[in-house]
Order: C-alpha cells, then structure tokens, then sequence
C-alpha cells in the first residue's frame, strides 16, 4: 500500500508549475523562494548536516571513465540521493511531479532526475561551467535548492549566472528554501568561494539518448 509523502505534498503547485514552464521558455531560468513545504526542507537540512564525512566524496568533473577530481575547476564534496531517508524519499518524489509538470507544458521528453547533496567548505568553489554542451549530454534542466539558514551576501558563495556571451545575467545569493532552475545547455555559471560552509542540492533532469537498446549512463 503506497503512502502519502512524510514531509512534502505530492508536488509543486499548477501555479508554481507555470511560472517555471514559462521562465524557461522564456529567460530560460528562474528562482522560486520557499519552493518546497518548509517540513521538507527543514527535513532535508537536519538529514544532510547528520551525513558524516566519510558518507561524502570529493566532487569530479566528466563521467564513467572521464571521471576525475580536479581541485582547480571545483572543491565542494557530494553524496547522490537515492530515496533510502524520508527526507531524500519525499524530495525526489517532488521533483518527480516537477518533470511530469514540465513534460506537460512543454513538451521535453524529460527522462529522469538524478541529484546529490553539494556542501561547500569554506574557501571552496566550482569555476565558470556548462552543466551540458550542446547536442553532447542528456541533461536538459538543471536544479539547485539551497539550504542555508541565514545566509549573508558576506558569507559568499554566490551562484553567477551567464550569457553565452560571458555577461552576466543573475547573481543568486543561496538562502534557505530557495530553488534555481534553468537550462542546462544555454548557460555557463559558477559558484564564488564560501566563507564558511554552504549546503545545496544539485540536480539535472535528464532525456534518454539511448540507442541499441543502451541506456544513458547518469551521473
């Protein structure tokens, strides 16, 4: 017998739903305050601060065999979510009704949502980056909700925002509750040095590029 979610509702409101629909058809991003029901956020808060060391690992760059750590391109430390907590249960669940939303209204053949926890110790960052190139990956709309009580603009570790041109566009300053969306081929953006630790969760919906019956790899 399934149950209702511990923490959350099913997920995001028709309303919050359109206006990300519409951000990314139109900007191609956006930032939505106080997204998630505060239970799941606060949820999320206490499961990731419990996580010990040794449950998280130096973030890479590439995938599969591509794969390395590289401390001159980023130096946040990540463990993925697979659903095994309430907390990590009830938010992928949500972000499942965001994709079914935004395959709705737009048409994107959304595949799946992967993400980790992202926590930044302090003097920590991640270079100027595309989530995706172009025509050569299967993330199509990347996500971050930012758990972070009191967050000041002094305690750094902005998200920068970019134009293709270099120019930027957004500086999102990552206060507790907050979620940034935006498409995962189209913009370059950074994470600024944090001075003292920084708590997010990094996602990406994906398409299935699959041939000869070969799923795409995440991660």
């Amino acid at each position: 017998m399934s149950s209702l979610p511990q923490f959350a509702a099913a997920g995001p409101a028709a309303a919050m739903s359109d206006s990300i629909a519409t951000a990314l058809v139109g900007p191609g991003y956006v930032s939505v305050d106080a997204a998630l029901p505060a239970a799941l956020t606060d949820a999320l808060f206490v499961h990731f601060k419990s996580l010990a060391d040794a449950e998280l690992r130096r973030a890479g760059i590439g995938q599969l065999r591509d794969h390395r750590v590289n401390g001159f391109v980023r130096s946040d430390s990540i463990a993925w979510l697979n659903g095994d907590h309430a907390a990590t249960r009830d938010y992928l669940d949500w972000m499942e009704q965001l994709r079914l939303a935004l395959n709705r209204r737009l048409f994107l053949g959304l595949f799946d949502f992967e993400c980790h926890y992202a926590r930044y110790s302090e003097g920590t960052f991640y270079r100027k980056h595309y989530d995706a190139f172009r025509g050569r990956s299967n993330r199509v709309v990347s996500s971050v909700f930012y758990l972070n009580p009191a967050w000041a603009p002094a305690d750094g570790g902005e998200l920068l925002i970019y134009d293709a041109a270099d120019q930027l566009l957004e500086r999102v300053v990552p206060q507790y509750g907050r979620m940034v969306l935006f498409l995962s081929e189209r913009f370059p953006h950074e994470v600024l040095p944090v001075h003292k630790p920084r708590y997010s969760i990094a996602g990406w919906f994906r398409i299935n590029n699959s041939i000869n019956n070969r799923i795409d790899p995440p991660r």
